[in-house]
């Protein structure tokens, strides 16, 4: 797995595994992240770092200005879509919007906050445990897919296989200085 990927440019996934090939086939076809373009879309979790599942979502995170009309244009864009449902909430004290629809074979996750993508936590764990793979090597990717299987989300799995005890949403975040 490279070192230096750019999350942000999907065209790292046409050199990946058999899933992440067909979601850069999916995504092109689709235009989803272009649709999206507005909002600094960024295609997280465990696809693009090889630790997804059978059924695992397209996880696409943005950044809205505005959370209202955000929600109003996913509405638009994504609406008729098979299973599509859409919610607000708050998580740390951050307004949040959660789109869901299946789209050409795939369920997706539209993830949007007001932070610029790159400081929302989805991303940060996104790059924390791409280098986390890259250090511990194969034996940890297999581990932390082995947990996934069996039921934990992607954060707790990491924590799990790494000794980390607490909350694994923030806990992971402690590696970022580590560097």
């Amino acid at each position: 797995m490279n070192n230096s990927i750019d999350f942000f440019n999907i065209d790292y996934l046409q050199q990946g595994n058999a899933v992440q090939r067909n979601v850069y086939a999916v995504l092109k076809e689709t235009a989803v992240l272009q649709l999206l373009s507005a909002y600094d879309p960024v295609l997280a979790g465990s696809i693009p770092i090889a630790v997804d599942i059978p059924g695992s979502d397209l996880d696409i995170l943005c950044s809205f200005k505005e959370k209202e009309a955000f929600q109003k244009e996913m509405t638009v864009l994504f609406g008729k879509e098979a299973g599509f449902s859409i919610k607000a909430f708050e998580i740390y004290n951050q307004d949040c919007v959660v789109v869901n629809f299946d789209k050409a074979g795939f369920p997706f996750e539209i993830f949007a906050q007001h932070l610029p993508v790159r400081e929302q936590m989805g991303y940060r764990h996104m790059v924390i445990e791409h280098r986390l793979l890259l250090e511990h090597g194969e034996r940890l990717r297999q581990e932390v897919i082995r947990l996934k299987k069996a039921g934990y989300k992607t954060e707790p799995a990491f924590c799990e296989c790494l000794g980390i005890g607490g909350n694994p949403y923030l806990e992971l975040l402690q590696f970022e200085t580590k560097q």
